[in-house]
């Protein structure tokens, strides 16, 4: 027996008003929607479709809810189960599509590469407490025809953690699905689902055609999709959070609908990455508490509907490894954990979701560690034995030799790396390096400078890249595979 950590927003009440304006909005306001299969799709169901605009009835969207699961499994590239998405599961993943990182050598950011994106696959791979992959970085140096297909191809190559990924085109999903069928699937995707696909209703209240079409096939193919709608708050979206909640609600269930229409039964992530505008600057305000309550609040509005969540947390606004970096990230992933979001991104992430870091990567890691441990709470399962403990050490206070400090240890308490510094100043090492971003520069070397075997076998690994090397012929595109 466990006393698991849970943090509320939203009273049931709240939850049920945040529904009813959300209804209202649906069939007064509607959705803007720019792809016309989805238009025909949401026409045949009842929906009232003029020109592009789509007014969804209260029955239907009740009826698409109910047919969601509550949970699925993820699997790894080679078809081992990592994880349950749902129920109180929480997964950790960096944040994804980045357009920029910051330079390992002179710690400023520049436009990313695909070394960049290949070394964050590599990190990723070896932190413990971050359990999936995403597509994190779009290489500035791949042309944009193939960057979606060719950052899921290194992640396939170097890592066999399940991936956060999504299309940039229409027909990049379909690439995509091509590049994961080498990992002998059988056709049958939605068995085994080793991805998710992002899928981004544009705020307010409108699908594009590239993000429609994607949700649509992604349900025909029963693939996690994971629709994420961004809002501004203040600017587009309301500027308070029970406002910018609704509006979220109604951008996510308006997309459930289409899933469930197309597949009832596909399994879909309720999403999202809001944050507040900074009117001072005119910058987004991912690393503020804004941001943490109005995504955590809405995840209660997906747990509420049964559904498996999603939030961006654990994101700065810092340009540097600094103090506010530190608390940003924190509160984000911490309040997340608590909050029981089933699957969070943004380690690694900083500069409005701008930029990756490979060595906040690594801090976040030991972050998410004790977020996974705080929420796990506090364990009672042994607490009969307590007294005859006490009474067997008595006053002397030596519990260092009783066989239950060594057997709950390591369960008890959580054991960070080196990038957390717990040692006296003498028995530090005379190079002087103390920070934190030092210790965690030091790690991200040590785990790149390891010259490791891959762990794909050689005729998948051949497969995969023939695969890799049709899909950039089709293109007609000039790359080294």
């Amino acid at each position: 027996m466990s006393t698991m950590v849970r943090m509320h927003f939203l009273s049931d009440d709240e939850k049920n008003l945040i529904h009813d304006r959300s209804l209202e909005i649906l069939a007064k306001v509607g959705v803007m929607v720019k792809n016309t299969t989805a238009r025909d799709l949401l026409a045949s169901a009842g929906c009232s479709v003029t020109g592009e605009l789509v007014r969804f009835p209260a029955s239907l969207v009740g009826d698409c809810i109910k047919s969601v699961p509550n949970h699925f499994d993820l699997f790894s590239r080679d078809g081992v189960k990592v994880t349950t998405v749902g129920n109180d599961r929480i997964l950790y993943n960096p944040g994804s599509s980045v357009p920029n990182f910051m330079d390992r050598d002179t710690g400023e950011m520049r436009k990313a590469t695909s070394q960049d994106l290949e070394d964050a696959i590599i990190v990723t791979d070896r932190l413990a407490n971050i359990e999936a992959q995403s597509t994190a970085i779009i290489p500035s140096d791949i042309p944009h025809v193939i960057s979606d297909f060719y950052r899921l191809y290194l992640v396939l190559k170097h890592s066999s953690k399940p991936i956060i990924t999504g299309a940039f085109r229409k027909e990049g999903l379909a690439d995509m699905i091509e590049l994961i069928k080498v990992f002998d699937r059988n056709g049958n995707l939605s068995e085994k689902p080793c991805a998710i696909f992002d899928c981004c209703p544009t705020s307010p209240l409108t699908w594009g055609d590239t993000s429609a079409q994607n949700l649509i096939d992604c349900a025909n193919m029963g693939i996690p999709a994971e629709i994420v709608p961004a809002p501004l708050m203040g600017a587009t979206s309301p500027i308070t959070i029970a406002g910018t909640i609704a509006q979220v609600n109604a951008e996510i269930l308006s997309g459930i609908v289409m899933s469930q229409i197309a597949n009832a039964g596909s399994p879909v992530v309720y999403g999202g990455a809001p944050a507040p505008l900074d009117m001072r600057y005119a910058t987004p305000a991912y690393g503020a508490i804004e941001t943490v309550m109005t995504a955590c609040a809405a995840s209660e509005m997906g747990k509420h509907y049964g559904i498996p969540t999603h939030a961006y947390l654990g994101v700065s606004d810092a340009k540097a490894i600094d103090t506010q970096l530190g608390f940003e990230s924190a509160v984000g992933l911490v309040i997340g954990a608590v909050s029981r979001v089933n699957v969070i991104s943004g380690p690694g992430t900083l500069a409005y979701i701008n930029c990756l870091s490979l060595e906040k990567l690594v801090i976040d890691n030991e972050i998410c560690g004790s977020a996974l441990r705080l929420a796990r709470g506090i364990d009672f399962d042994d607490f009969d034995i307590i007294t005859n403990l006490m009474e067997k050490v008595g006053h002397t206070g030596d519990f260092l030799k009783q066989r239950h400090t060594s057997k709950k240890l390591r369960g008890e308490h959580l054991m960070p790396s080196d990038v957390i510094d717990r040692k006296y100043k003498e028995s530090q090492d005379d190079t002087g390096r103390t920070s934190t971003f030092e210790r965690a520069q030091e790690h991200v070397n040590a785990i790149l400078e390891e010259k490791t075997e891959s762990s794909l076998d050689s005729q998948v690994q051949q497969k995969l890249h023939d695969q890799m090397k049709a899909l950039v012929a089709k293109y007609d595109v000039l790359l080294a595979i």
